[in-house]
């Protein structure tokens, strides 16, 4: 299984965005992490998540701790997963 990281491209399993792509911007502790869709992107607002909320993708981009909506955008940008981004996944519950 892919590791929580910061730049890790995941799925959002729980509450309203669920089944659409987020990034890990952040790692707050071992249970929780801030993430980011960008919501012009994908809907995801920049929140605290739960890691039990979220499965990481095998995909990752190159950001640092922290960075702006502006940056992950500009990041997809550069490893060609803006389109990829914008599909949402359907999850079965």
């Amino acid at each position: 299984m892919p590791a929580i990281e910061v730049g890790r491209i995941c799925l959002k399993l729980a509450g309203r965005e669920s089944g659409k792509k987020c990034i890990i911007v952040e790692v707050i502790d071992k249970g929780f992490v801030i993430i980011t869709g960008p919501k012009k992107l994908t809907g995801v607002k920049r929140r605290r998540a739960s890691i039990n909320h979220i499965a990481p993708l095998k995909e990752k981009i190159a950001i640092s701790r922290g960075s702006s909506d502006d940056l992950v955008t500009q990041a997809l940008e550069t490893a060609g997963k803006l389109e990829e981004m914008k599909q949402p996944i359907v999850c079965e519950h």
